[in-house]
């Protein structure tokens, strides 16, 4: 596997680079890049994974976070949103808490919304994914991101979404900019017909649980095959919404007919006047059904057979454990709580399926069956169909249009020792409720089933029914290694360094020998909300979690290397920024958590993902117990000609291979100290 710059970063400047086709993702992100023309002018360059580039997306949504978001905008010395069009907010995650505190905050929020004229959803409209999708500003072909991780979603309507941090939707506030690297394209081809009963949380629930080493981690996905066409549109979504879970950074369907007839149908329910969803943009889109070139790139083909799949059930407390209701049905698990709630399968027609389950029964009297729609508009289609007052006559109970137990706010929470089953997206341990609580997660119909059985069973099961047997599942992958450019397709032509920028990185490879290395272990949490703790003593427990000596091994010039998934975990910036305070200025891995590696560029640290490097001193290291080696390897990351060199101490070249070009829009952010830099000195620019 060759070398990659934080997940294969390409050179620009080959000319089999510019020829090479696209695919869907790489296309959208092509829409919404700021990028330079090509030498000769007469065209832009052409964008593939890897590459780090500047985007101005469509549309940015946040929502209870909001006013952290403005709160960082205004410490940045902004005032007035650069395109208030871009920016959406919404209230949707503690929308039951009527503490004067969160009432509060969602006041300024609606405040700074009315001010800066930014479109504004208040507490009880709906989940802003939701809300994104029903309004039409994520879009099929446009580019959607939102500071939360099931910005996903939108990938089900062919809008490529995808997460940011709340830097990030500062920057896109303050500038209408951020930065992106766009990721390896994993293309998921789904074959086949479905059986009767099963659904689109069964597809997902099922992906994850039989691709569960890490196969999309971090990875764009694009969903393709003859089994896409059957697809309803709220399956899509669904299945989008969990790509997030399965570990990947955006999970896109294409444009086809079938969306094509969704938005057709939108029309009459949005009315003829809507700003976006409207016979202009639905005919546009007709005309214009973007897809992939017949010779685009992906860096992984995985396949599974849909009609070998059957109702499937994640858990407990994992996603990546999923069995077949079959199984489950016959070990008898009881429950105490059913929950259909949340941007994953609250929609109309899941409201409609989980009805025609529940009518003619009652919910189980050991069971408390929790029911939130989507959104308001969702609540009021599924009350003018009946379904919602059959779901309430059958004993459930209704919380208002948002987010909820999902992630642990509000009413129903899970207990001590309880069992919950969800349709849901997540069901970590503790984030419904109690640690010590099991959550399994299903389809709107089984949870519906369960919830009048009392324990985890199938929708045949309530009319007296035995369970149908699930049949093997059949899958495939194959790994297409063919993201970096080999050394001799190298352009060779230099690449522009920015002033203040260096020309080459180098220094001593220090291990740190182990994969999924956390953001508490790189920066522990006691620290974390310690507000006036010096750079001096972050650098002192930098790592702290991971191996006490570490400080005592390591010097400022040090470069780390470490596993795959280096800086999984919580969001904190310190995990970045304590590493910066000893003076190191990269990180080598096999790979990097997400939020890692924007946290790392947002504040001025270089990341460079080498999976052959790190197996080659796995492969020196082997047996050895020590978590922090002073490797004798010396890397020097050539700037100009995108070149990775390691020797040892008597220059004997190790490996030596192309990464990608780090562009001069990378360059400047790391020159200004990071994000954050970047945009005070646009906005000082536009002052002058």
């Amino acid at each position: 596997m060759r070398g990659r710059l934080s997940n294969a970063v390409r050179c620009f400047s080959s000319p089999a680079h510019l020829r090479q086709g696209q695919n869907l993702t790489e296309k959208i992100v092509q829409r919404f890049a700021i990028l330079p023309a090509t030498a000769d002018g007469s065209q832009q360059k052409l964008v593939h994974s890897g590459d780090y580039v500047t985007i101005k997306p469509q549309h940015c949504m946040s929502h209870d976070n909001s006013w952290p978001v403005a709160t960082k905008f205004m410490g940045l010395g902004a005032k007035k949103v650069k395109d208030n069009r871009q920016i959406v907010n919404t209230l949707d995650h503690d929308v039951q808490n009527k503490s004067e505190a969160n009432l509060k905050k969602y006041e300024n929020i609606a405040k700074f919304a009315k001010l800066q004229g930014i479109d504004f959803y208040p507490a009880g409209r709906g989940i802003g994914h939701q809300i994104m999708i029903e309004e039409g500003y994520a879009f099929p072909g446009n580019l959607t991101v939102a500071s939360d991780s099931h910005s996903n979603t939108y990938g089900g309507v062919a809008s490529l979404g995808t997460p940011i941090v709340r830097t990030d939707a500062a920057s896109i506030w303050a500038t209408g900019q951020t930065w992106w690297q766009i990721p390896p394209v994993a293309k998921v081809e789904l074959k086949g017909k479905l059986a009767k009963g099963v659904t689109g949380k069964d597809i997902i629930v099922a992906l994850c649980g039989v691709f569960n080493n890490d196969e999309v981690l971090n990875h764009a996905i694009e969903f393709v095959g003859d089994g896409v066409e059957q697809l309803s549109i709220d399956y899509r979504l669904t299945i989008a919404n969990m790509t997030t879970e399965w570990g990947a950074l955006s999970g896109l369907f294409p444009v086809d007919d079938k969306l094509v007839q969704w938005y057709q149908q939108r029309l009459e329910r949005v009315g003829p006047d809507h700003p976006r969803i409207n016979k202009k943009t639905v005919g546009e889109l007709m005309q214009n059904q973007i897809k992939s070139d017949a010779d685009a790139k992906y860096a992984k083909h995985l396949v599974i057979d849909l009609s070998t799949l059957a109702p499937y059930v994640s858990g407990p407390n994992s996603v990546k454990i999923s069995n077949s209701l079959t199984k489950l049905s016959q070990d008898n698990i009881a429950i105490n709580k059913a929950y259909l709630v949340s941007c994953t399968n609250s929609r109309l027609s899941d409201i409609e399926a989980a009805a025609g389950i529940l009518k003619g029964h009652k919910v189980h009297p050991n069971v408390e069956f929790y029911v939130a729609a989507a959104s308001s508009l969702v609540q009021k289609d599924a009350e003018a169909l009946g379904a919602w007052q059959t779901i309430l006559d059958a004993g459930a109970k209704p919380l208002p249009a948002g987010c909820g137990p999902c992630i642990g706010l509000g009413s129903g929470l899970l207990k001590d020792g309880e069992v919950g089953i969800s349709a849901t997206n997540r069901n970590f341990k503790g984030r419904m409720g109690s640690k010590d609580a099991l959550a399994y997660l299903a389809s709107p119909e089984v949870v519906a089933a369960s919830a009048i059985l009392g324990r985890i069973g199938a929708p045949e099961e309530v009319d007296g029914a035995p369970v149908n047997a699930s049949p093997e599942i059949v899958k495939s992958i194959e790994i297409e290694d063919s993201l970096a450019p080999a050394a001799d397709d190298a352009s060779s032509g230099a690449i522009d360094v920015l002033e203040g920028f260096p020309k080459s990185i180098e220094g001593e490879l220090i291990l740190c020998n182990a994969d999924n290395i956390n953001t508490d272990g790189i920066y522990p949490g006691k620290y974390t909300y310690q507000d006036d703790i010096s750079k001096e003593q972050m650098a002192e427990v930098c790592m702290e979690n991971y191996d006490p000596e570490f400080k005592t091994k390591t010097r400022s010039d040090d470069i780390i290397i470490s596993g795959y998934n280096f800086g999984t975990g919580s969001s904190r910036e310190q995990a970045a920024t304590c590493i910066l305070a000893r003076g190191m200025k990269l990180v080598v891995a096999g790979s990097f958590g997400n939020i890692f590696s924007r946290n790392a560029i947002n504040n001025a640290l270089l990341t460079l993902e080498i999976p052959d490097l790190i197996n080659k001193l796995r492969e020196k290291y082997q047996g050895s117990n020590e978590l922090t080696i002073r490797t004798g390897w010396f890397l020097k990351w050539d700037v100009t000609t995108a070149t990775v060199t390691v020797a040892d101490s008597d220059a004997n070249v190790i490996l030596k291979q192309k990464v990608g070009e780090l562009g001069t829009n990378l360059q400047d952010i790391i020159v200004k100290g990071g994000l954050e830099g970047w945009v005070k000195a646009e906005l000082k620019k536009e002052n002058q």
